[in-house]
């Protein structure tokens, strides 16, 4: 059902990072070739210094013979000075270059380093971007579906009639809606002074009596000004739900199910929070060895963990230097100590969909290698 990750989402995720793979293989190609280039120019220089060397030799060996043989030798004596001085060249030019090669391949790895980091924080942070669209693009369907319903005929006459057969019926239909949207954990009808009067699953939840004025969805949906506009409250342990992950999305029922009319009570839907971005956290393609040492999170303004691969739910906060510099950039990526080891921090804001927008963070934090 709609909301859940299904397999169109999963071929997004699956997708973008195949088209990252070609670019990876170039990046580890262009490093090796830069570390053979390394281990083979070593050698040839050591070749050359080891035949500078031996002609140095030869060079002292043909004095020594030149002296030996007097007025005879001098001319092999000064053959013998030309060998030297060009051996002392060749020693000098191999010094330089080995000089010289040492910057170039060391500027070569480092140019190599930074293209595989960036390549690195733009692939996460675009697979960051595809989480957190894809939770936008589901929870707007949420803020569809309680105006809809709000709306049912069964639902204002429960609230207008307050008799036992209206709300038992007005649940019996919030049953049949449940039983086709398998993402909700139920579906809760409160009266005017916040008291449930029926749910669509009273045999798993026993709801009906109990009295949710206090709460910030019921509160925010007496608020608003028409049917047209709803109230939500972020992830919470719901007491609608025996303190199951939940978000709540909540609407005024008006009077005849006009958007309108007066208010007659607020219907509220628990959303199963963790069959969407606990999927989604949990299940990013990554490889075996980068999964080891990444952690994918969705958090909010101030960084509280809302989904977490590392199941930290509601009970950490993600401490990182220029947070609130980072988060205020649509995508982006830092490389900086969480937890006191050095990572990759990719990140992409809550970019909406439609008339939603949650506001949310989607970040992957990876341990550099």
């Amino acid at each position: 059902m709609a909301g859940e990750l299904n397999n169109s989402n999963k071929w997004c995720l699956m997708a973008l990072s195949q088209t990252t793979k070609g670019s990876d293989v170039g990046i580890e190609r262009i490093s090796k070739i830069a570390d053979e280039l390394t281990v083979e120019l070593g050698a040839a220089l050591k070749r050359i210094e080891k035949i500078s060397s031996q002609t140095q030799v030869l060079s002292i060996n043909a004095k020594i013979r030149a002296a030996r043989a007097g007025n005879a030798g001098r001319a092999f004596g000064v053959v013998a000075d030309e060998v030297a001085l060009l051996s002392k060249q060749i020693s000098e030019v191999t010094s330089e270059m080995e000089e010289r090669s040492s910057r170039t391949i060391a500027d070569l790895s480092s140019i190599t380093r930074h293209i595989a980091t960036d390549h690195l924080g733009t692939r996460l942070m675009d697979l960051a971007l595809v989480n957190i669209d894809l939770i936008d693009r589901n929870l707007y369907e949420r803020t569809c579906d309680v105006r809809w319903w709000a709306t049912d005929g069964s639902l204002v006459a429960a609230l207008a009639q307050q008799t036992p057969e209206s709300r038992d019926f007005a649940s019996k239909r919030l049953g049949v809606i449940l039983d086709s949207y398998t993402v909700y954990f139920d579906l809760v009808l409160c009266d005017l002074k916040g008291n449930v009067i029926a749910n669509g699953r009273p045999g798993k939840f026993s709801t009906q009596d109990s009295n949710h004025s206090d709460a910030e969805w019921f509160k925010a949906a007496i608020k608003t000004h028409s049917g047209t506009e709803y109230g939500f409250q972020s992830v919470h342990r719901s007491p609608l739900v025996n303190s199951q992950l939940g978000l709540v999305y909540s609407c005024t029922v008006r009077e005849g199910g006009d958007a309108n009319g007066s208010i007659l009570g607020v219907l509220d839907i628990v959303f199963d929070w963790a069959s969407l971005a606990q999927e989604i956290c949990e299940n990013l393609p990554l490889s075996l060895e980068e999964k080891a040492i990444s952690r994918v999170c969705i958090v909010d303004d101030a960084g509280l963990v809302l989904a977490d691969s590392n199941n930290e739910i509601l009970t950490h906060t993600i401490e990182i230097k220029g947070r609130s510099q980072l988060f205020s950039k649509t995508k982006g990526f830092v490389m900086e100590k969480v937890a006191g080891s050095n990572c990759m921090v990719a990140h992409a804001q809550s970019p909406g969909y439609e008339t939603y927008k949650t506001g949310w963070h989607a970040l992957i934090i990876q341990q550099s290698r």
